[in-house]
């Protein structure tokens, strides 16, 4: 099946964004809903996606061969635990402010608060929610359950090699 050059850029999205969910690709792609990128994904990419047992979309690793682009999670093939992300911008200085594993888990407003001092930047904060929820697919933010869901390195920061998206 030969891939057209859309094709084959959103390809390269979905093995960058994985595990994603149809969301994370509307925005990406700038599709109007989620139905819109299940469509697409059934009628151009069938071959080269699945979703895993969470319903999160993946690349098959003939996508992952096919495309040139590292690929959004590592993990060490011993313990499972990421070892490198690439994930955008946002995403990367959560990481850098989040709390620790050994550290009390903190709220999205927290983390919000965190990313303005250290960073000088003004997210909305639904983008770090979804920010959050992305890394916690990824399996390196983990979410405890309180009041409200707060949230800390689910992995040691210095164990986690983190490079910034496109």
């Amino acid at each position: 099946m030969t891939l057209s050059e859309e094709a084959n850029d959103r390809l390269a999205d979905v093995v960058e964004l994985q595990p994603t969910k149809n969301s994370e690709l509307q925005d990406r792609w700038g599709m109007d809903s989620g139905s819109e990128v299940h469509q697409y994904l059934e009628n151009e990419l069938g071959d080269y996606y699945f979703r895993d047992d969470n319903s999160l979309i993946r690349a098959t690793a003939e996508a992952a061969d096919l495309v040139d682009v590292e690929p959004g999670v590592e993990s060490d093939p011993d313990d499972g635990v990421p070892s490198k992300i690439r994930v955008p911008e946002l995403q990367a200085r959560i990481v850098a402010v989040l709390a620790g594993p050994d550290e009390e888990s903190e709220s999205v407003v927290s983390v919000l608060h965190k990313l303005r001092d250290e960073y000088d930047v003004d997210p909305e904060a639904e983008d770090v929610r979804s920010g959050l929820q992305s890394l916690r697919r990824k399996g390196v933010v983990e979410v405890e359950y309180r009041t409200v869901p707060t949230f800390r390195l689910a992995v040691e920061r210095d164990d986690l090699e983190v490079g910034v998206a496109d």
